[in-house]
């Protein structure tokens, strides 16, 4: 599992999600090797809104096919910098041990 966070004005909240669905959603789940994501969003203090990012791969090589050589590294796209206010530049893996269907 891949996690990622980011944090955008409040008020471009529901623009960056738009713009969310069409570039990392697409590039997360068009990879080979994807086995789901979930894209999810709070607001929190300071007018601020708050992207929480999880993605499930099958291996290290499904990573690397979307991240690149680094996967530690957060993957960006071009309008990323008119969006965030605040970005998370490395990511989070964790191994999946237990889980059940929703």
């Amino acid at each position: 599992m891949r996690t990622w966070r980011g944090w955008t004005r409040t008020s471009q909240a529901a623009a960056y999600e738009e713009y969310l669905l069409e570039t990392g959603f697409k590039g997360y789940t068009g990879t080979p090797g994807n086995r789901g994501a979930q894209f999810t969003r709070r607001d929190v203090e300071g007018g601020r809104t708050e992207f929480f990012l999880v993605s499930f791969w099958e291996s290290w090589e499904a990573i690397r096919a979307f991240a690149g050589d680094d996967p530690a590294r957060a993957v960006f796209y071009a309008a990323d910098d008119e969006f965030l206010v605040d970005r998370e530049t490395t990511v989070e893996h964790y191994e999946v041990f237990a889980s059940a269907p929703s």
